[in-house]
């Protein structure tokens, strides 16, 4: 039985959906002004996990990722790039697409943009306004008034008394709280803007998630997710507006992945520690980097380290040099790895726990074909695919990913292959000096020779 971490009530409870067989799953998806992040990337990677999962334990999902395309960010982007916000939102859109096929991340079933929602928000306004907990100010901005909602804080803890310390009220702000926060921003000159019954303006990026999320799963839905760095105020505030609307619970289970941290410290561009997804998929196959981002439990804070890819290129390794040579295949035994594989992922997808078992299965394709039984390890081979599979593992040719990359001194392919069979050749010819030389001249070249009955096997470490 699924049991999640429900971060709205701070326990890990057993996951019972609100319809039978299936889930309405929302997740934050990206605010379209720049290159995806790690912290990005860890996002795309856990709920793509989540939703295979669920999948996998037979439910139909839904799984929704909004496109926010208009932000005070996205505005300023624009106006420094001189281009317009329809073509910065568009270019960097397709680089989330290309970062997060490249890392094995299927898409959502449903993509709404907030530009093509903006009817749907204003309705959500009104009707927020309409209850008494919005306002319209002077200058015709729509604030939500935090005070008027008196279960406000309950994600986060926050109190709405530690909120006002220290907070003031801006000049020409029109708020009545220092605390609230606003629905709908009056227009600027120059800013992209909508018609509205309060006049021209834009949304508020809090009231953008609510209507959407609410706009393709309902006024209910089981799960709610993000990094942990949008439970407050962002998720707060999607509460507390969304409740006030409906006048009931809006989500049932909410899921926050942890931090990513870089050697240690918070990742941030000012302190020069940031990197793009595609920063690191120019240094490492996008399978490493992926299993870097799943090796952690995604609720813990992740530290990225040189050694800690290496570490995840290693572990692959293992993986794909068992599998190597077996043939694709219906799984056959494994099934008690099979049932602690599983064990771990309804445990709140623990994927650390799960890569251990798979550890264990590898090994023991291994002991099947050291033993010669090739058929059993086959079998144990393909439950080793149809498990990492759920993680969005080991899906490569075993040939390909071990022969990736260049190696130390750039040899490439064509080059490895014709000083291997030269030095096959001498072997033939007992030059053993010489085929001692060429070993030692690949392997300083981080090429890794395995010589075997059917002859000679290699690999870049």
């Amino acid at each position: 039985m699924l049991r999640i971490h429900n971060s709205l009530t701070g326990r890990k409870e057993v996951f019972r959906p609100i319809e039978d067989g299936h889930v309405g799953l929302y997740v934050c998806g990206m605010t379209v002004y720049d290159y995806c992040h790690l912290g990005h990337a860890r996002a795309m990677v856990v709920f793509d996990v989540v939703q295979r999962y669920l999948r996998a334990l037979g439910y139909r999902v839904t799984y929704v990722r909004n496109i926010t395309d208009i932000d005070d960010k996205i505005i300023a982007r624009a106006d420094e790039l001189g281009e317009s916000m329809g073509v910065v939102t568009r270019r960097f859109t397709e680089a989330m697409y290309e970062d997060a096929d490249a890392m094995g991340c299927r898409r959502p079933d449903r993509e709404p943009r907030a530009t093509a929602n903006v009817d749907a928000m204003q309705a959500l306004i009104q009707r927020l306004i309409d209850a008494g907990y919005a306002y319209v100010s002077e200058h015709g901005d729509v604030y939500f008034a935090v005070a008027r909602f008196p279960d406000y804080g309950q994600l986060s803890g926050e109190r709405l008394s530690d909120l006002r310390e220290g907070a003031r009220v801006e000049s020409g702000e029109g708020k009545t709280d220092a605390a609230d926060f606003a629905l709908w921003k009056a227009a600027k000159p120059g800013e992209p803007s909508w018609p509205s019954p309060w006049g021209e303006g834009r949304p508020g990026w809090h009231i953008e998630c609510s209507a959407m999320a609410t706009n393709e799963l309902g006024e209910r839905f089981d799960i709610h997710g993000g990094g942990l760095d949008l439970k407050f105020p962002h998720h707060e505030n999607e509460i507390a507006q969304s409740e006030a609307a409906c006048g009931h619970g809006w989500v049932n289970y909410w899921l926050h992945n942890g931090h990513v941290r870089i050697d240690g410290e918070k990742m941030a561009k000012s302190l020069g520690n940031f990197f793009t997804v595609r920063d690191i998929l120019a240094q490492y196959p996008a399978e490493v980097v992926r299993y870097f981002l799943v090796a952690s439990h995604y609720r813990g804070p992740l530290n990225y380290t040189l050694e800690a890819l290496a570490n995840a290129r290693s572990s692959l390794e293992r993986f794909y040099r068992a599998l190597r040579g077996l043939p694709w295949g219906e799984p056959s035994g494994g099934e008690a790895e099979a049932a602690r594989f599983h064990e771990a992922m309804q445990d709140d997808f623990n994927t650390p726990e799960a890569l251990a078992v798979l550890f264990d299965l590898a090994r023991e394709v291994n002991r099947q074909r050291e033993a010669g039984d090739e058929r059993t390890a086959a079998g144990l081979a393909a439950r080793l695919r149809e498990l990492g599979g759920l993680l969005g593992l080991l899906g490569d040719d075993p040939e390909r990913f071990l022969k990736s990359g260049t190696g130390a001194s750039g040899l490439d392919d064509p080059t490895v292959e014709a000083m291997v069979a030269e030095r096959t050749q001498a072997r033939k010819d007992r030059e053993f000096e010489r085929a001692d030389a060429l070993r030692d001249q690949l392997q300083a070249a981080g090429i890794i020779l395995e010589d075997g009955p059917e002859g000679t096997s290699w690999r870049r470490v």
